[in-house]
């Protein structure tokens, strides 16, 4: 799934020509691009789809917005470790835990 995110600009930084920010979707922090709101301040809270702020918000607004989304568990679906994530939807443990795999095999051919 692709969302929209909202997100509160915590720095800006101009990259090859490019304002760019760090942004902060409660807690995880990327970098966005700015491209679409050049005149945005550290502070505001812009909706980041793809990688880029399409649209600043009000912070009550993106406050709510984050919540809601961090009850369902998107915020983990959009920028949690997306092999976990898969291996969870596969039944299996996740990748790097050594834990066994299904059919007890560990990963590993059985012996015959």
């Amino acid at each position: 799934m692709c969302l929209a995110v909202p997100g509160r600009i915590l720095d800006l930084e101009e990259r090859d020509g490019t304002l760019m920010a760090e942004v902060d979707f409660g807690g995880v922090h990327k970098d966005v691009c700015l491209h679409y709101i050049p005149d945005a301040t550290i502070g505001d809270y812009v909706i980041v789809h793809v990688g880029f702020a399409i649209q600043r918000l009000d912070e009550e607004s993106a406050k709510k917005t984050l919540a809601e989304f961090e009850q369902l568990g998107v915020l983990d679906e959009e920028f949690g470790d997306q092999f976990a994530l898969a291996a969870k939807q596969a039944g299996l443990d996740p990748p790097g835990t050594g834990a066994h795999q299904p059919g007890g095999t560990n990963g590993k051919a059985a012996a015959s």
